[in-house]
């Protein structure tokens, strides 16, 4: 298990990467809309990676356990895909 130190830099840098994203659309002078949504696409992909990490525990497991999740999360994707592309 994680100490109480790692909880708090794993709460801090989700707290800068949760302002950043906001900073992203602010600052439109140096970052395009593009570059903005892929910036909090790219951010947003790398919070729930530390979110299912370290809160989830999913660092400590198995890498079996590991790959079963990735591929359910790929899975997911590929259905939403699916309805997305069903919907038009």
């Amino acid at each position: 298990m994680a100490s109480v130190r790692t909880y708090a830099i794993i709460y801090v840098v989700l707290l800068v990467l949760g302002t950043s994203k906001f900073i992203f659309f602010e600052l439109d002078q140096i970052f395009t809309y593009q570059m903005a949504l892929g910036a909090t696409i790219f951010l947003a992909i790398v919070k729930s990676l530390l979110i299912a990490g370290y809160y989830q525990h999913l660092i400590e497991e198995p890498r079996s356990i590991t790959y079963m999740m990735t591929i359910a999360v790929f899975m997911v994707f590929l259905l939403t895909i699916a309805a997305g592309y069903s919907i038009q």
